[in-house]
């Protein structure tokens, strides 16, 4: 289907105004559609939502993946709409431990794509930066408010981070008149979100 029969179809169908020129802007990835465009877009091209997403990352594309309206994602998982709603369009989640789990849940998503989707990618890096260079411990009920991992398996992961970090820093201490102390602890702080998803395994 050309663009302006894509918007015609919209207009005659679902009594939305859309341009051909935003068809096209859809179809570059220059704009998005709402979730209302969305579900029109897919009813007048015969395909579900889920198949005009390219790979969900969002909440928004995640939920909308899943057929469910704002309302319905945010009373499975005990939260306020117009709060949940908030947290969609911000990209940061507040949620807390239990309805980060539900939000997992719900949604179908690994802890790695649920951090993404929630937009903690740079404070569990953060987190984790902190839990290798100094007290491991402090930084156990923070990780598993993002995530819905066991606190055994963070505690885990964090301890090993920590182990892992303070021995390469051991082993250039003592190499110091190479000029290279502290690059191998640099290095591995700079790969620390994998070094977490390598500890907490699969």
């Amino acid at each position: 289907m050309a663009p302006e029969h894509v918007a015609y179809g919209l207009r005659a169908q679902y009594g939305m105004y859309v341009t051909p020129e935003t068809v096209v802007a859809w179809e570059r990835g220059r704009a998005a559609p709402g979730t209302q465009e969305l579900g029109a877009l897919a009813g007048v091209l015969w395909c579900s939502p889920v198949e005009l997403l390219v790979a969900a990352t969002t909440l928004r594309e995640h939920r909308i993946a899943r057929g469910l309206a704002p309302e319905d994602l945010a009373r499975r998982v005990g939260l306020d709409p117009a709060a949940y709603l908030r947290m969609e369009e911000s990209g940061t989640w507040r949620g807390n431990e239990r309805q980060t789990a539900a939000l997992a849940a719900t949604l179908g998503l690994d802890p790695r794509a649920l951090l993404t989707a929630t937009g903690g990618d740079g404070k569990l890096a953060e987190l984790l930066r902190d839990a290798a260079t100094t007290r491991w411990q402090a930084y156990v009920k923070p990780v598993v408010k993002l995530l819905p991992l066991s606190r055994q398996a963070v505690e885990n992961a964090l301890q090993r981070l920590h182990t892992d970090y303070h021995a390469r820093m051991a082993a250039t201490s003592s190499w110091g008149a190479s000029g290279a102390t502290g690059d191998a602890g640099r290095a591995y702080l700079d790969e620390i979100t994998e070094h977490f998803w390598a500890a907490v395994g699969p």
